[in-house]
Parts: C-alpha cells; sequence; structure tokens
C-alpha cells in the first residue's frame, strides 16, 4: 500500500480540478476519523477516502463508470478491501453491493463532507469553526438546503452502529482538524 504522499501526488495526477482535490482531503478526513473512533485501520481507511474520486476526470460524468475505473487505476497500489469499497461507494450505478464495513463508512463520508461545507459556506465567515453539530442537523432536515446531498447515503452511518448526530460530531470534528487545508 502507497503512503499518504504518494497517494496525494497520484491523486493530484488525475484529478485537477481543487474543488474535488478540497472533496476527496474531506472524505479522507472523515474515513480517517471513522477508522479511529471504530478501531479500524487509520491508514486504510484514509487512503480509500483520499483516492475515491481519482477518476473524475476520466469518467466526465459518467456514473455507469464511475468508481470502476478508479478501481484499475488504484489495481495493485491499495488493497482488494479498499478498492471493492471504492467500487460500492458507487453501487446504484455499478452494481457492486457495500457489503462491508468500508464501504458502508466511505458511502456516509463521501455525503456527510458535502453537507458539511454546504453548512460552514452559510455561516457568516464561512469557517469549519463556526459550525456546529445541531447546524448540520438542523440543515441535514431541511430538504431544501444542500438538495444534491444525499440523505440517505448519510444515513449508512446507522448500518456501522453510529446514531446520526455522534456521526456528525465525528465526521466535523475530523474536517475542523484540516480546515486550513480545506480554506475553511
Amino acid at each position: 500500500m502507497i503512503d499518504r504522499r504518494e497517494a496525494v501526488n497520484l491523486m493530484k495526477h488525475y484529478v485537477s480540478d481543487e474543488r474535488y482535490v478540497k472533496h476527496m482531503i474531506a472524505v479522507e478526513a472523515v474515513m480517517k476519523g471513522l477508522a479511529r473512533y471504530l478501531g479500524e485501520d487509520e491508514a486504510l481507511w484514509g487512503l480509500t477516502g483520499l483516492l475515491h474520486d481519482i477518476d473524475y476526470t476520466i469518467v466526465k460524468g459518467d456514473l455507469s463508470r464511475h468508481g470502476l475505473e478508479s478501481s484499475k487505476i488504484l489495481e495493485g497500489v491499495l488493497p482488494q478491501e479498499a478498492l471493492e469499497a471504492i467500487r460500492a461507494h458507487n453501487y446504484e450505478h455499478t452494481g457492486v453491493p457495500p457489503d462491508n464495513k468500508l464501504s458502508k463508512a466511505l458511502i456516509a463520508a463521501d455525503a456527510i463532507s458535502g453537507l458539511i461545507v454546504a453548512v460552514a459556506l452559510v455561516m457568516p465567515n464561512k469557517r469549519l469553526d463556526e459550525v456546529k453539530v445541531s447546524s448540520v442537523v438542523s440543515k441535514f432536515k431541511s430538504k431544501d438546503f444542500a438538495r444534491g446531498v444525499d440523505r440517505s447515503r448519510i444515513l449508512f452511518c446507522e448500518k456501522l452502529s453510529l446514531k446520526l448526530e455522534e456521526f456528525i460530531d465525528i465526521s466535523l470534528q475530523s474536517m475542523k482538524s484540516i480546515a486550513r487545508e480545506l480554506g475553511l
């Protein structure tokens, strides 16, 4: 398995859109926080989050290929468990079922990172340090807020035996720890 520095270089080789780079870094942070909390392999979970959308530029919105192309790029770079989770994070289009903790965590982390960023962007100073768990919970319940964020994917946290508020807290604290890197 590659180290984080090599993974960042690989990611930036394939993904030049800074928004997606930041998204992937945010998902990495959430995945590492979840791994710590759940007693899982933090390095593996982090790299899975960091590299899950590496095919973004290649697939150009073709969701039937998203995750499958990432898996091909990362073959021999990440263990099979990570490749399976990356394919399964887009299970609706790849047909790969999310049937383990890593897959379920990646689905939830991918979605919650977007909601947390959206909440931060409506704060007066557009900063993560202004965001509270209660604010994210409130916006989660508001169907008109961040419509592109699929709440059912966030609720995959429950398949990890985490309550929504608990999952939001872990995710928010994880993202706050890298706020400067995210520009938030």
